[in-house]
C-alpha cells in the first residue's frame, strides 16, 4: 500500500506581479534580471509585456523585497498569494 503525505506550510506561496514599468524601463530590466537570472534582453522583453508575472511562488518576505526593489527604480509592483489548491480545503 502507497502512503501520501501532505506537506503543510505556514506561509502561503505568494507571486510579484509587475503591472507597470514606468519610463525607466532599462532600470526596471535590470532589477527583474537580478532578481529572475534571465538575460537584459529577456528581462527587458518581460518587463515590457505588462501585467507579468516576474516570481513564482516566493515567500512573503522575498515577494515584498522584490516589489520594494522595483517600486525603487519606478515601476508599479504587487505581491499576490496563490490561492490554496482544492485539495487542501476541508
Amino acid at each position: 500500500m502507497t502512503e501520501y503525505f501532505l506537506l503543510v506550510c505556514d506561509d502561503v506561496p505568494h507571486d510579484v506581479l509587475l503591472t507597470d514599468p514606468g519610463a525607466r524601463v532599462l532600470d526596471v530590466a535590470q532589477v527583474v534580471r537580478r532578481l529572475t537570472g534571465l538575460s537584459l534582453w529577456r528581462s527587458k522583453v518581460l518587463a515590457t509585456q505588462v501585467p507579468a508575472r516576474i516570481l513564482d511562488g516566493v515567500l512573503q518576505e522575498d515577494a515584498e523585497a522584490a516589489v520594494a526593489a522595483l517600486r525603487d527604480v519606478g515601476a508599479q509592483a504587487e505581491v499576490r498569494a496563490q490561492p490554496e489548491p482544492e485539495f487542501v480545503k476541508a
